[in-house]
């Protein structure tokens, strides 16, 4: 089909523009409540400040999908319920072994598990991911205070 004869595809069946969309609820979902806090200012933020800028972030990545979108082919919007039910049972997983066991185990597992929702299954990935998150984890815990049942 030439490139001038591009079949018009609805914004609903168009990935990138449902993608965009998703962002900005996110955004908002999380940005209009953190208004309820206080945002104190930048040289001594409230508990309010960090929340509504990642959502004002998030919000414009999400528009500028949508417009982006516009202007680049549309690519469909498709449904893999395998790979949905594998994500949330590898979330569910992730829960369920943090509480019963410890967090590095249920990171562990939710990298391992959610890898076979991609294309590909590679576990030498897999294990530079988990390696990564769970440094994380133990960089929140040391660096930041948090209490994360790690080990």
């Amino acid at each position: 089909m030439p490139a001038a004869i591009q079949k018009e595809t609805h914004p609903v069946n168009n990935r990138n523009v449902i993608r965009g969309i998703v962002l900005m609820l996110l955004a908002l979902g999380f940005g209009l409540p953190s208004i309820h806090y206080s945002l104190g200012s930048f040289s001594r933020a409230g508990p309010g400040m960090f929340p509504f800028l990642v959502s004002c972030m998030l919000f414009v990545i999400g528009a500028v999908t949508v417009v982006q979108a516009r202007l680049v082919a549309p690519v469909p919007l498709g449904f893999q319920l395998r790979n949905i039910g594998i994500i949330l049972g590898s979330l569910c997983g992730f829960a369920l072994l943090s509480h019963l066991i410890n967090m590095t185990v249920g990171i562990v597992f939710l990298v391992f598990a959610s890898g076979f929702a991609a294309n590909t299954y590679s576990v030498s990935r897999n294990v530079k991911i988990a390696l990564v998150l769970v440094a994380i984890a133990f960089g929140f815990q040391y660096l930041l205070g948090l209490n994360l049942p790690l080990y």
